[in-house]
């Protein structure tokens, strides 16, 4: 598929996508669209940065626009579910991009702000709402959110949501949703839960994948710097010193880890913000504006940001710690190192770390290269099959269930 002329789309999307200079469909547009143009039901194997939500809400604009109808009070045509935030404003500020010469209304219900305004927003009835499912979930059961008018229903980054304790809402969710649907799932990855999940949601769906889990894009050059744990900040401030690294996310294990960080920085006086569950809602959209725009050099995170911020021009990933789930790696440096430019990913490697990182590779089937020459190099001993055997986190990975839902609700009690 050269280009999205050919996908037929109505005349103003295209002409939308052409001012926002889309021009090739990526790989998992060319296979969604088509099917999803037809009105099936679609599973999506893709991590974050390959198109997808141009994948899900093109053809739903599309359908949107050539048989618009009149909308009830609290009512809307479709739900677009994400985990964070962050992503649901990503997608909706690319629907409102794509909608913006459309007769087609659109509205983000996240927490961490003004419920009375959403609420307000949908007593006019929306087309396409989308929304985090703790306030999706508020908004239904006030009444002020209502699905008799259903089309469509998405749901991004089911893995995720899995992840993050929200499986529970999404099917509560989908199950006050009629019956006749198009239903669409994206996932990075397919547990067990998922497909479980995608088999009771999904109706004879059609399977597209581009871009396993373990992958990490050609684009990103990656670096692991051994160091002890209280040299990390030295050897920050140090590589901050390269005037190269124009834009950097940095991502901490937990919200004090960010705190830690944000006060060498400011320290240093290298202009940066932050995002985490501490910050509200304004203050991480703020951050993030300030980093989109450049006002800020740094923006330091927890990984509630690792698949949930798309912004353009990120030079330098810095894994301050390497993250428990090795998946999460991926997620981070994919920051970087995209629509086809050079990035490069650094990771702070301390002893605590070495069976992380040896996760890590096993994953994504890549040496990371390490960096030598600096003042802060460590050789530590390697670990020895004992201690892999004894360690706290060989015992996580084989937890029975219940431990294992509270050890992510502790993860995520952290962000």
């Amino acid at each position: 598929m050269s280009d999205f002329k050919s996908l037929n789309l109505h005349p103003a999307i295209l002409k939308e996508l052409e001012a926002n200079s889309y021009v090739t469909p990526t790989p998992i547009q060319a296979k969604a669209i088509p099917h999803l143009l037809n009105g099936k039901d679609l599973l999506g194997i893709a991590q974050t940065g390959t198109g997808k939500t141009a994948s899900f809400s093109l053809p739903m604009i599309n359908r949107f626009a050539s048989n618009p109808i009149k909308l009830e009070a609290n009512h809307t045509r479709a739900v677009v579910m994400a985990p964070t935030r962050e992503l649901a404003t990503q997608i909706h500020q690319n629907i409102a991009k794509y909608t913006a010469s459309l007769d087609i209304s659109s509205t983000v219900i996240i927490g961490g702000v003004r419920k009375e305004n959403q609420i307000e927003e949908m007593k006019k009835g929306v087309d396409i709402v989308v929304g985090t499912p703790g306030r999706l979930m508020d908004l239904m059961h006030g009444g002020n959110l209502l699905f008799n008018q259903l089309e469509i229903f998405v749901l991004d980054e089911a893995d995720m949501m899995l992840d993050m304790g929200f499986f529970e809402d999404v099917k509560v969710i989908s199950s006050r949703l009629p019956e006749v649907r198009q239903n669409i799932l994206f996932s990075a990855t397919m547990p067990a839960e998922i497909e479980a999940l995608a088999k009771g949601l999904l109706i004879k769906p059609v399977k597209v994948a581009v871009a396993p889990e373990s992958t990490t894009v050609d684009t990103v050059d990656q670096k692991i710097y051994f160091v002890e744990e209280n040299d990390k900040y030295d050897l920050l401030s140090l590589l901050l010193n390269d005037e190269s690294i124009e834009r950097a996310l940095i991502f901490c294990k937990a919200k004090y880890g960010v705190a830690n960080v944000i006060k060498v920085l400011d320290e240093k006086e290298i202009t940066s913000g932050e995002i985490h569950s501490n910050r509200t809602q304004s203050q991480r959209d703020q951050a993030i504006a300030d980093f989109t725009e450049g006002k800020i050099r740094v923006l330091v995170a927890t990984d509630i940001a690792s698949r949930g911020i798309d912004v353009k021009g990120v030079s330098h990933v810095i894994n301050f710690n390497l993250p428990e789930d090795a998946t999460y790696y991926v997620h981070r440096i994919g920051r970087t190192g995209r629509a086809g430019k050079e990035g490069t990913a650094i990771s702070l490697c301390g002893e605590r770390d070495l069976s992380l990182l040896r996760n890590i590779k096993k994953l994504i089937k890549v040496e990371i290269p390490s960096i030598l020459d600096h003042p802060f190099h460590k050789e530590f001993p390697p670990i020895s099959a004992k201690k892999r055997s004894q360690g706290p986190r060989s015992r996580n990975r084989k937890r029975p269930s219940q431990a294992k839902r509270r050890a992510k609700q502790k993860f995520i009690e952290n962000l």
